[in-house]
């Protein structure tokens, strides 16, 4: 199987994730921003690998500015999903129930 059609292949399964947290309401909000943002990393990073081969003749892991660029998305995006659940979890604790829906 190739790189490119594996890929696309793991996309389903994600889409279908974020539907099922989206719809069942008991997703924290920022959490499931966090992850919906997981897609931004993964176009980020097509682009500067793209950007990589072409202008460097390397692959994105060998051109430091593009791939630290790339990764700081993926670290923000981590950054909401744990800081969702953190504040779902906060808010379960003092309050004794699930956060309010947004």
């Amino acid at each position: 199987m190739s790189a490119p059609s594996l890929f696309a292949g793991s996309l389903v399964p994600f889409l279908i994730f974020l539907w099922y947290a989206k719809r069942s309401q008991r997703f924290p909000p920022l959490a499931w921003w966090g992850f919906a943002a997981t897609l931004v990393f993964v176009l980020i990073t097509v682009v500067a690998g793209g950007v990589a081969q072409l202008r460097f003749g390397q692959q994105l892991a060998d051109v430091d500015p593009l791939h630290g660029g790339a990764e700081a998305f993926l670290t923000a995006s981590n950054l909401l999903v744990a800081l969702g659940f953190a504040q779902a979890g906060h808010q379960r604790k003092t309050t004794g129930k699930a956060p309010d829906k947004t």
